[in-house]
């Protein structure tokens, strides 16, 4: 089977978190880039190429893992603005998040998130979760 490069912005404020999925993709030899937005400003403006500041992500084959808790921006609100965005919009997005609460999930859902995953305690738990979604992205035919 070939696999195809999926661009992965990681939109996360919590560092630790990110060092975590940067180490679950060197451990698991998860060759797609991967890009990181510390808030939903942040990441709109590296989707749209408006920080100069930040590398341009492709335009082809993306995919945002996105935390909800965070400043200026939080994980809605960002969904929100992706999902008016006609250029924006069908990106797939995966919430990876520590919010177990009902209304976060159905809103999420409602703004047609592809998964909603709880991120676990364990950093091994957290590692396969990557690996599975290394492995479903890679065979799915994203735009």
């Amino acid at each position: 089977m070939k696999t195809r490069t999926v661009n992965v912005l990681l939109v996360e404020d919590d560092e630790v978190d990110a060092m975590n999925v940067q180490r679950a993709f060197k451990r698991n030899q998860i060759e797609n880039p991967l890009y990181i937005a510390h808030n939903g400003l942040d990441a709109l403006a590296m989707l749209r190429g408006n920080d100069p500041a930040s590398p341009a992500i492709p335009g082809n084959r993306r995919l945002v893992l996105l935390d909800i808790n965070m400043p200026q921006m939080n994980g809605l609100e960002f969904l929100q603005e992706l999902r008016q965005d006609e250029t924006l919009k069908s990106i797939p997005v995966v919430m990876l998040t520590t919010s177990d609460a009902d209304q976060d999930r159905l809103e999420a859902y409602r703004l047609n998130v592809a998964g909603y995953i709880i991120k676990p305690m364990t950093f091994d738990l957290f590692t396969q979760i990557m690996v599975a979604l290394n492995q479903y992205w890679a065979l799915c035919e994203i735009p």
